[in-house]
C-alpha cells in the first residue's frame, strides 16, 4: 500500500471492493465531494454514495485490476480493467481524483465497454478527403 494522495485513493477503491459496504468509503470523501460523470452531470457525496449503494449488488464479484496509478500533485489518475460478475462485459475505467487535505474531493470518470474500443476510435479518422 501506498502513502499519499495515492494510498488514499488505493485504500478507498480497497475498502470498496473488499467491503462490498459504501460506509468504509465514506470517511475518505470530503464532505463538499463532487463526482462528475461525461455526460455533464455531477453528484453531491450523499448522491454518490447512495448510486454506489444501489450499483453494488449487482456489481458483487467484480474483479478489478488496476493497470496505472499516477499522482501529480493533488491529482490521482486510475486506469484500470473491471471485469463485471458472470459473463458480464471487461470494462475499461479511468478515474481522476482530486485531493485535498487527505480527502477525495473531486471525482471524474470514463468507462468503456472493452469490445466496443475499436468503434470510439474511429471518430476523428480522416473521411477520405
Amino acid at each position: 500500500m501506498t502513502t499519499g494522495n495515492k494510498g488514499v485513493v488505493e485504500r478507498a477503491l480497497t475498502a470498496l471492493v473488499a467491503t462490498g459496504d459504501v460506509d468504509a468509503l465514506a470517511p475518505l470523501l470530503s464532505d463538499g465531494f463532487v463526482h462528475h460523470r461525461p455526460d455533464a452531470t455531477s453528484k453531491n457525496k450523499t448522491e454518490w454514495l447512495a448510486a454506489v449503494g444501489a450499483a453494488l449488488g449487482p456489481l458483487t464479484g467484480m474483479r478489478v485490476e488496476v493497470r496505472h496509478l499516477l499522482e501529480s500533485g493533488d491529482h490521482v489518475v486510475m486506469h484500470s480493467l473491471r471485469r463485471l460478475p458472470g459473463t458480464g462485459p471487461e470494462i475499461a475505467v479511468v478515474d481522476i481524483w482530486r485531493l485535498d487535505d487527505g480527502l477525495i474531493a473531486e471525482a471524474w470518470e470514463i468507462i468503456e465497454p472493452v469490445s466496443q474500443a475499436a468503434a470510439n476510435l474511429t471518430w476523428w479518422a480522416p473521411t477520405g478527403r
